[in-house]
């Protein structure tokens, strides 16, 4: 039996690893730091692990997961291209976008917490909160340090 609930659930945080994929992706093309271009790059690939462990308890549920990002990701990564464009792809810009995307992906795990999730699959759900936290703080630190030098 499927649990529509759950499915839903666990296709919508696919979709938001996704736009992080690709949003983090698109940012390493753009960086000019390479400590801060490994970085993106590094979180990109985490991200694309991060939906196919969803994928595949999507699958295990018996639902058809997801497997692109969101039509507001898709927007998003325009926007880092447009101000990417306006302010000459700086480091600092970059790193403040891709800080907004992880804003945004703590929000939709934190509402995917909210739902009644069986416990297995609510530890993963858990888990990659822990990372999508970690890799906000990790961002922020960096961009605090740019804006510092940046003054």
């Amino acid at each position: 039996m499927k649990d529509k609930t759950t499915i839903n659930t666990l296709n919508n945080l696919i979709e938001t690893c996704k736009d992080g994929e690709y949003g983090f992706k698109t940012s390493a093309e753009h960086a000019q730091d390479p400590q801060i271009k490994s970085l993106f790059m590094t979180r990109s690939q985490d991200c694309r692990q991060a939906a196919a462990e969803l994928q595949s308890l999507v699958a295990q549920l018996g639902g058809k997961p997801e497997d692109s990002g969101t039509a507001s990701g898709t927007v998003h990564r325009g926007w880092v291209a447009v101000k990417g464009t306006l302010s000459g792809y700086t480091d600092l810009a970059m790193l403040e976008e891709t800080e907004r995307g992880e804003d945004t992906a703590m929000d939709r795990y934190r509402e995917a917490l909210k739902e009644e999730l069986p416990l297995e699959i609510r530890s993963v759900v858990e888990s990659q909160l822990q990372g999508v936290k970690r890799n906000h703080d990790q961002i922020r630190n960096l961009r605090n340090q740019y804006r510092a030098t940046a003054t």
